[in-house]
């Protein structure tokens, strides 16, 4: 019998202790204003269905190797170029992932069940005190933790349309791999690996019954905006030039978005 310990599942981007919400746990817990700086060194985040056609007119929209998530690239390196001292860039569609945080959904013991979640490890949780706005009010969840209940329940149904689409986009085989690599004027050398983009000649191609279909679903207006996003590089570039580096990178250590940790069942 093997005495190796169990691996440890991969948590989710953000959270690192993310606990169900419960009355006997955190009765006394408050949420505390926050800005963005927890999202600071993500250069990607995963992105719904609902919400591609609004990142993409900011960020260039992939899907991850592996698993086909759709995903919003943030910068070349380990950083989000659209975090400055805590705050979003203004100009820059803000992810629902991104908004949610610091509450998810975690898996019950039902398997289709979700219970809504919070990262205990936030800097935003006040374990006690009368700072911020309570969780819970006479053992019943407050109006902040009624309206996360909401936003979370339909981030997660969009989520399960999201996977209905990424399945159409393989079942037609449109996914190929990609690599992009730049190279900044001050020399500086970045390469982002293990995404995907959608083949825009087998796209062209596609049945015209599937066409038709996707047409219904507003699933051609996705890919073309995914398509059309891919241009958005060059605004990473224009960033990144403005910045200071944060590591040198080389095509050994070229960003992987296929190692990208939102697949956990957890948040």
């Amino acid at each position: 019998m093997s005495s190796d310990p169990a691996p440890v599942p991969a948590l989710p981007l953000f959270y690192r202790d993310p606990q169900p919400l419960s009355a006997s746990t955190h009765a006394d817990w408050r949420l505390l204003a926050g800005d963005a700086g927890f999202a600071a060194e993500a250069p990607f985040v995963p992105l719904v269905i609902g919400e591609m056609a609004a990142a993409a007119r900011t960020y260039p929209v992939v899907f991850a190797g592996g698993d086909a998530q759709p995903l919003a690239i943030l910068g070349l390196e380990r950083r989000n170029l659209f975090v400055e001292s805590g705050a979003w860039a203004r100009d820059a569609y803000v992810p629902a992932y991104v908004r949610r945080y610091p509450f998810g959904f975690m898996a019950t013991v039902n398997p289709d069940g979700f219970a809504l979640a919070i990262d205990a490890a936030s800097e935003r949780i006040a374990r006690e005190g009368q700072e911020g706005v309570a969780l819970f009010e006479d053992g019943k969840p407050s109006e902040t933790a009624r309206q996360a209940m909401a936003f979370c329940d339909a981030f997660q149904s969009e989520a399960a349309a999201t996977r209905t689409f990424i399945e159409a986009l393989t079942a037609e085989d449109l996914l190929i791999d990609r690599r992009a690599d730049a190279t900044l004027p001050d020399g500086r050398t970045f390469g982002l690996d293990g995404f995907q983009i959608v083949d825009a000649e087998k796209f062209a191609a596609l049945p015209d019954a599937a066409v038709v279909d996707w047409h219904r679903k507003g699933w051609l207006a996705l890919v073309a905006a995914h398509l059309a996003s891919l241009e958005r590089f060059s605004v990473l570039l224009d960033r990144q030039q403005h910045v200071a580096p944060v590591s040198q990178t080389n095509d050994s250590d070229a960003a992987d978005v296929s190692s990208q940790t939102c697949k956990s069942k957890k948040a």
